[in-house]
């Protein structure tokens, strides 16, 4: 292990005299009390790192060690249903089952048998839930021992196997892993189908494909945080790691106050049992903030490699590019647009691009989704994070102030947002009962991009000098946001939205929508078809019928249509 003295300090980033060799990205214990750092430059005999605590009382003088090894974190069982800082250390008291970091193993292998990297190899319990303990990547090979069932400390050498190349790899029950090196795969694999996340307008209007990227922009109370819990809760995903990089802490307790109480609607048990929280507020060390995005990123991908589907809500980049600015300001580095730093883009792009649907190195299949929220000040979306982050992601939810102040939720704004995945998924929604899908979609976003342009106009000459078809276009408008897009996450029925319901809602809605459209055109008046007794029972029909209750809704439709029918007769008019 070198060692170098330390000659300055700036809050997180340091200066040091080096007396041996050290390495970019090398952990480094810094000072008396061994603070956690990381060297991020080297110049000649000098070395530069960031701390990843607080560096109060650091002198000139100090001793840095370095470890000889990468900034890592711990990875295997015992991550879900717990809480952890930025570096995954834990916030909260081990769970029941876990003692220590001692668990009870059983062995799923025996000597003899090819292990691939990612194969499971054993099970411990924690707190009466079995997780598996996986082969670490690249190691793999010929089992030659393993112990028998009994209790071990998750460090210790309970087998070994050897590789092709006739060398010996211990195995424990967890081990560490350079949070900075995505964790390889066999290959990736093209999307085939979304995830879900029972939010009509993102699953209908703006899919983001599983392992695919997603980012969430909006200003101050837009409900981004809101948004991410419910995400959380029901998109179907098997594994959820939320981490809240640099977010107030008032909002930051929130979430941890909440999210350990939240039901699964999957399993009837609590949601945390396949979480894992990573905190980081903005008081707590700014390097931290920047190494949290990367360490809930390495976790994520340690359960896509146990053959998990995985999504990583993210709250918020922007303070973790914020962090990037700090961090590089203090590095005294030139600095790019918005002081951020130039290598803002390709930062980004390294974050984003871990995200897939893959095969893994056992041969089985997992994903990680990464949905990313971004706090543009003032809501600015031509700002630099916002505008890095679209060439790296697909979906795009565009949060809007207006919609959040009119109380719409989810407030997403149907035409600042878009997706790239929605020609790739619909063969998936064609073979889950919707072929028309694609038709469905197209025809809805027209109507509200229609509706967008006659507002504008309306203001100018008033609705009523508007003619007919363009005013039931308004009018249908209005449906589509109120049936559709508008879901209350505290409603009891419409909090969640299941493809089936989705395709029975779409159905219904463009079903009105072309019958409302050639009665106009047969002389009905636009006030006629906004005044039908059912159209108020459409525009909550999502609170009405809720899962379960698809004839209900096909039934509704017929009589709607019925409506229609009677007021296109002469007599009605």
């Amino acid at each position: 292990m070198s060692e170098a003295t330390l000659t300055s300090a700036a809050g997180p980033v340091i200066r040091a005299t080096a007396h041996g060799i050290f390495h970019v990205h090398e952990a480094l214990a810094v000072g008396p009390g061994r603070l956690l750092g990381e060297v991020i430059q080297l110049n000649r005999d000098e070395i530069v790192a960031q701390v990843y605590e607080d560096t109060t009382g650091l002198a000139p003088g100090a001793t840095i060690t370095g470890t000889g090894l990468p900034l890592s974190v711990r990875l295997g069982p015992g991550l879900l249903g717990r809480i952890f800082d930025g570096l995954l250390r834990p916030l909260a008291p081990e769970p029941a089952g876990a003692d220590r970091g001692r668990f009870r193993f059983e062995p799923r292998a025996k000597v003899g048998d090819l292990l691939a990297p990612g194969q499971v190899f054993g099970v411990v319990d924690v707190g009466g839930r079995s997780e598996p303990c996986i082969v670490p990547p690249p190691a793999g090979g010929r089992l030659l021992e393993l112990v028998p069932a009994g209790e071990y400390d998750e460090r210790a050498a309970i087998g070994a196997l050897v590789d092709g190349a006739g060398k010996r790899r211990p195995l424990a029950i967890a081990g560490d892993w350079p949070v900075r090196v995505p964790r390889p795969v066999a290959r990736r694999l093209p999307p085939v189908g979304p995830l879900i996340t029972g939010q009509r307008i993102l699953d209908t209007l703006f899919p983001v494909a599983r392992g695919g990227r997603a980012a969430l922009p909006g200003g101050f109370g837009t409900g981004k945080t809101i948004l991410q819990e419910a995400l959380a809760k029901w998109c179907d995903a098997d594994v959820i790691v939320y981490v809240g990089c640099g977010e107030r802490g008032n909002e930051m307790a929130e979430v941890l106050d909440e999210f350990p109480r939240l039901d699964d609607p999957r399993t009837g048990r609590r949601l945390m049992e396949r979480a894992v929280i990573i905190a980081n507020t903005s008081n707590m060390p700014v390097a931290a903030r920047e190494a949290s995005i990367y360490t809930a990123v390495t976790v994520a991908e340690y359960f896509r490699d146990q053959g998990r589907h995985v999504a990583l809500l993210a709250d918020s980049t922007s303070r973790w590019a914020e962090a990037l600015r700090e961090v590089s300001g203090r590095l005294g580095e030139l600095p790019g647009e918005a002081g951020y730093p130039a290598y803002l883009s390709a930062r980004l792009a390294e974050f984003y691009e871990r995200a897939a649907r893959v095969e893994t190195l056992s041969g089985a299949e997992g994903s990680l989704t990464i949905i990313g929220a971004i706090s543009p000040p003032a809501g600015d979306f031509s700002e630099p994070v916002t505008l890095h982050t679209r060439r790296y992601v697909r979906s795009f939810w565009a949060l809007d102030p207006e919609r959040a102040r009119a109380r719409f939720y989810p407030a997403i704004h149907p035409l600042l947002s878009y997706t790239e995945d929605a020609s790739r998924l619909a063969a998936w929604w064609q073979s889950h009962g919707n072929s028309d899908w694609a038709r469905h979609r197209e025809r809805l976003l027209e109507l509200l991009e229609r509706q967008a342009r006659l507002e504008r106009m309306a203001r100018i000459v008033g609705r009523d000098a508007l003619p007919p078809e363009q005013q039931l276009a308004l009018v249908l408008a209005d449906i589509v946001n109120e049936a559709l897009l508008r879901q209350s996450s505290f409603s009891e029925v419409d909090r969640y939205c299941s493809p089936e319901r989705q395709s029975a809602l779409v159905r219904l809605v463009v079903g009105f929508i072309e019958h409302a459209e050639r009665a106009v055109a047969a002389g009905v008046p636009p006030s006629t078809v906004a005044a039908l007794r059912s159209v108020a029972h459409l525009k909550r029909i999502g609170e009405e019928h809720g899962e379960g209750h698809l004839e209900d809704i096909a039934a509704f439709g017929r009589r709607l249509e019925a409506e229609l029918h009677a007021a296109e007769a002469p007599d009605a008019r």
